[in-house]
């Protein structure tokens, strides 16, 4: 409270704070010239241009930063761009009409141009314990920050980054390339080096650690002995990382297009266990972990050709083992395939919220996936018909597929719902009366009394397994 007070009375604003001689900002950058690293204004997507062509205009330094300058320097188009700057937010929002303040741990400013947003962030200072502005640094029992929202210097900014290679800035203006980091370097030795002590970086934020692994599988690069060795000793303090957040990290090293080669790191670490639940028991299975495996190098080429990825689809495929593994005990336990189905739906969606947050927005679409599966064995009447018009039936007939493709169920099986999804309708009539496989009609028997007279009626019925 002394501290914040002091500051008051000294006026110690907002703006970026000025760098502190000998201190850990100390330091010049490297300046790497167009000449040496080859990007253009003309690669930087024009509403960045513009963003920081504004800023620099009305005095400020700005500069296009982290995952963008990588890219560009590996000849990767970037998905965004984030923006760098001394100006505060309120600065920042004062120069573009279309922009708004966001967050609450430390604000940023989005600028939109048409349909692309620009992250605007002030440059931030990496407090470490016994610094003047220490009140304003928070951590956990396990050195995880809770509070670290202090403007800063550039090359403060460039040391609070993760990875070397994240912490390399460009000006697009001028067409040079500041490197603070020597991250340069580490692009053309393919190396993921983390900035600072590792131990006391992963404690701050043990996200670290998988987003060490998801550079290196995504990048195809090696990750620094140094930055590597505590990651094993080390992984538990994912426990104290809220689910939320775990949860959206999973789901961009799982989309990363590299989700195979990720889920080997994991497990080559020891990062898997606890991050989704049960995943390192389904990869022990031997046909779970082939299931698995199989839906992850289908989603990596779908990234790879462009195309749609579902993350429920994704979900349902990771955890359909353990509903399916519940279900069959729930059956063996005397209740009917489809309530046992269904309950374990519900149990496995429940324990997996206590671990990793799933929004629930995808339990719906993963619950319609998993409940259509039975639906996939009835090859009679106009059941398969039915089946083609439920909303869901496409990721449904995907999921069916994987699981005709690993070997749960039989290839027969698959291939037929192939021929039939592509036929047209005249050949799918004749598939159903060409199937042999097609449940039988029971006869029941039923006697009823009328009278003194027994009058025997016949209930002929179909076995459907219970799903209608």
């Amino acid at each position: 409270m002394i501290r914040r007070f002091i500051k008051k009375i000294l006026g110690k604003s907002d703006s970026a704070s000025a760098p502190k001689p000998g201190g850990k900002t100390a330091g010049k950058p490297v300046i790497i010239s167009k000449s040496k690293h080859g990007i253009g204004r003309e690669q930087v997507s024009p509403c960045a241009l513009n963003v920081v062509n504004e800023l620099q205009s009305a005095g400020f330094s700005a500069f296009v930063v982290g995952g963008a300058v990588r890219d560009l320097l590996l000849g990767r188009m970037p998905k965004d761009y984030d923006i760098a700057t001394n100006a505060t937010p309120n600065e920042v929002r004062g120069h573009f009409r279309r922009s708004r303040i966001i967050g609450r741990r430390f604000q940023i400013v989005h600028v939109m141009c048409g349909q692309e947003t620009v992250e605007v962030s002030t440059f931030r200072a990496h407090q470490l314990p016994g610094d003047i502005d220490d009140d304003d640094r928070e951590t956990d029992a396990h050195g995880r920050l809770l509070r670290d929202n202090v403007f800063g210097t550039q090359i403060e900014d460039a040391l609070r980054r993760d990875f070397t290679i994240n912490a390399l800035f460009f000006d697009p203006i001028k067409e040079e390339i500041w490197d603070y980091q020597h991250g340069a370097a580490d692009l053309r030795k393919k190396n993921i080096r983390i900035i600072g002590d590792p131990v006391s970086r992963y404690r701050e934020d043990p996200v670290r650690m998988l987003r060490a692994v998801r550079f290196a599988a995504k990048l195809g690069f090696d990750i620094d002995p140094a930055t590597k060795e505590p990651i094993k000793t080390h992984a538990d303090l994912l426990a104290n990382v809220p689910k939320a957040r775990l949860f959206d990290e999973m789901l961009k090293l799982l989309l990363s297009g590299h989700a195979v080669q990720s889920v080997k790191w994991l497990r080559d670490e020891g990062l898997h266990h606890g991050l989704l639940p049960l995943l390192d028991v389904i990869l022990e299975q031997p046909l779970g972990e082939k299931f698995v495996m199989l839906a992850l190098r289908t989603t990596d080429d779908r990234i790879a050709a462009d195309k749609t990825v579902s993350p429920s689809f994704l979900f349902a495929t990771l955890l359909w083992h353990e509903v399916l593994a519940y279900a069959q005990r729930q059956e063996r336990a005397g209740i009917k395939p489809i309530p046992a189905l269904a309950q374990a739906m519900d149990d496995v969606l429940e324990r997996q919220k206590h671990k990793l947050a799933i929004p629930r927005r995808y339990d719906a679409t993963m619950k319609e996936i998993w409940f259509l599966q039975p639906r996939f064995f009835q090859r009679s009447g106009e059941r398969p018909f039915r089946l083609l018009t439920q909303p869901r039936f496409r990721a449904a007939y995907d999921f069916f597929l994987l699981r005709a493709d690993s070997g749960e169920v039989d290839t027969e099986l698959g291939e037929w719902w192939r021929n039939f999804e592509s036929a047209d309708d005249e050949i799918r009539r004749q598939m159903l009366t060409q199937d042999n496989s097609a449940p039988k009609k029971r006869r029941r028997r039923r006697t009823r009394r009328s009278g003194s007279t027994e009058t025997a009626t016949v209930d002929a019925s179909v076995d459907n397994g219970g799903t209608e």
